[in-house]
């Protein structure tokens, strides 16, 4: 198999050979190495237990680099290392570098957030509102560092003390039309309706800007004390007012409060992939509360070291880290990470992989919503992307199978053999990379040859540029059959394509999909719902392929059978008319002329002629 990384970092860079030869003198210690370019720029910056193990293994003959990161190789000029006493300094350096130089093949996380306010307009009837800068008059309280607390706290103590958020002007609109829903559905209290006196409203006000000041519990407090004082002087009417409204604190409270106490101050950090981009999603949890979300969004291909990359350069250097970590995945260096945040805030943070229990669902929330991010930006929809995790995790896969291709034989007996291969990238189907083949090495019906024969003719095609439906190395290849079918393949796979995944897809009695095949046995699929839906959309679209190109092969076959009727027309001569005319509607349209310029005999023509246009 051509690889297409030892391409870009080995072929393409002529330094290579220096490199190589520099490299071997490093040292074996712990340090930092920076990779510049030929105008002497830092490119990428990176941390090794080992220099001289670490820095070879970009300049091998034989690497097998991920493409981002045979691109950096195929950059690369020369390099500088910096030698520390231990790794976990070599880790402090690193991150120092980074932000102080911001290599382009390193992750960078920028901080293009700005800032954000809660402003209390100062109008007679005044507004709470989410803005992103202060304009205007009014009272503001923050900054905060991201819209997702300012929005959602301005919509829910705006819910919570029912204050209006139309567009109508007070006291000037008043009576004029008829209170909106929000007033019927009780999250405004109609101020339009002229019924509610300015000092009233403004202390509603008042109150809103002490919840979001204060916070709820403190709120709450102080209103429970206030609805007893009511209730003594027999103001009923204020203390239900009141009542409803610590009610309503509490049901906002019991919708932001997170799963269990043990997460109360926590990050929780996740990632989805497409095709060629990478989000990650991390939801803040301050006071048992949702206090933040961020997401960061990579177009270069990323992996698990570019994950670990991502939480060391997110954390790095800032002391308003929560006690807990949560993280998706394992990260090699955790120990020292931990160390590092501890030393930088004071107290020990703990960092971990949650398995099971609240922990595990406060994961897969941060998943959820990276995935649907995800989906935003790639226009695909989150149970696709999902689905397609789901189908890697189900067979072992290192890696999610973004780009899949499936394939199944159709015939008649012996005749019209012909195979389907379909594909779908990110869980849908990319028709326009769609194959149909022909069989022309079995003469006898036989799947296994046949399938043989189709994936080796696709993948001596593995790199032709000039056709998207060869060009791109398929994560997963699925055949429409059990573990024959798969036996039959591998050695095919083996020899021209390692790194692809093959297994087979099983049906039932009712032609459904009961289980993926291996070489050696069956994987069951009846668990995991999402890649069971997933797979039986595959098999169901690549055998429906496969037998209408067999059903209108079989027809031209039929129609050309029909044409050696006609004097002086043989098998092989009709055969020549089908491909010269592609359709039977195009020859049945043909004028005499037409025919003849198909390279048979005038007369030949003009009796075929006539027997197309017979009554």
């Amino acid at each position: 198999m051509i690889n297409i990384s030892s391409m870009l970092g080995n072929v393409m860079n002529e330094r290579l050979p220096y490199l190589r030869e520099k490299t071997a003198q490093l040292t074996a210690s712990p340090g930092v190495y920076l990779m510049k370019d030929e105008k002497g720029g830092i490119i990428y910056i990176g941390k090794a237990k080992n220099l001289k193990n670490r820095v070879s293994s970009y300049f091998r003959v034989s690497a097998d680099h991920t493409p981002k990161v045979a691109k950096m190789v195929s950059h690369v000029w020369d390099y500088d290392f910096i030698v520390t006493d231990s790794e976990y300094e070599a880790l402090l350096l690193e991150c120092s570098l980074i932000k102080q130089h911001k290599p382009h093949y390193n992750i960078l996380l920028k901080d293009d957030k700005g800032y954000h306010y809660i402003r209390i307009s100062d109008d007679p009837y005044p507004r709470i509102t989410a803005e992103k800068q202060k304009s205007g008059g009014g009272q503001y309280i923050g900054p905060y560092t991201g819209s997702f607390v300012t929005k959602s706290t301005v919509e829910e103590v705006n819910a919570v003390f029912r204050l209006p958020t139309c567009t109508k002007k007070f006291p000037q609109m008043f009576r004029k039309g008829r209170p909106c829903l929000n007033y019927h559905i009780k999250r405004c209290m109609g101020v339009c309706r002229g019924n509610i006196p300015q000092k009233q409203y403004c202390d509603i006000v008042e109150q809103a800007v002490d919840y979001i000041r204060s916070g709820s519990s403190a709120s709450i407090e102080r209103m429970e004390q206030e609805m007893e004082r009511a209730a003594e002087m027999l103001d009923f009417e204020r203390a239900a007012m009141l009542r409803d409204r610590i009610r309503a604190i509490q049901k906002a409270g019991e919708s932001q409060k997170i799963i269990d106490n043990q997460f109360k101050d926590a990050d929780v950090i996740a990632s989805a992939e497409s095709q060629d981009e990478v989000c990650i999603s991390v939801l803040m949890y301050r006071d048992g509360r949702l206090h933040d979300k961020q997401t960061f969004h990579f177009s270069d291909h990323a992996d698990d070291m570019e994950f670990e990359a991502f939480v060391t350069q997110f954390y790095h250097g800032r002391s308003d880290l929560p006690k807990m970590i949560l993280l998706e995945k394992p990260i090699s260096e955790m120990d020292m990470l931990i160390e590092m945040f501890s030393e930088q805030t004071g107290f020990k943070v703990k960092m971990y992989v949650p398995q099971r229990g609240n922990g595990l669902q406060l994961i897969q929330m941060s998943k959820q919503n990276a995935v649907e991010q995800i989906a935003v930006h790639t226009n695909r929809t989150g149970k696709e992307l999902l689905a397609v995790e789901a189908l890697g995790k189900l067979l072992g896969m290192q890696q999610i199978p973004k780009y899949i291709e499936a394939y199944d034989i159709s015939n008649l007996a012996s005749e019209s053999m012909v195979a389907g291969m379909v594909v779908f990238e990110n869980g849908r189907p990319l028709k326009r990379a769609y194959k149909r083949f022909t069989i022309k090495e079995s003469y006898m019906q036989n799947d296994y040859a046949c399938m043989q024969e189709v994936i080796r003719r696709r993948l001596l095609h593995l790199h032709d540029e000039t056709d998207e439906g060869f060009s791109k190395m398929p994560d997963l290849i699925l055949l429409d059959g059990g573990k024959g079918h798969v036996n039959a393949v591998a050695p095919i796979i083996a020899e021209l394509a390692p790194d692809i995944a093959l297994f087979g897809m099983v049906k039932d009695s009712k032609h459904r999909t009961r289980a993926i095949a291996t070489g050696g046995g069956e994987i069951s699929v009846s668990g995991t719902q999402s890649a069971f839906h997933l797979l039986t959309r595959i098999q169901d679209e690549v055998h429906r392929y496969s037998v209408a190109f067999m059903h209108s092969k079989h027809k031209k076959r039929s129609f050309a059978s029909e044409l050696t009727q006609v004097e002086g027309i043989g098998e092989k001569l009709a055969k020549k008319l089908m491909l010269h005319f592609k359709t039977k509607d195009a020859l049945m349209t043909a004028s005499e002329k037409m025919l003849a310029n198909a390279g048979i005999p005038k007369k030949t023509a003009q009796r075929l002629y006539e027997y197309l246009h017979k009554d």
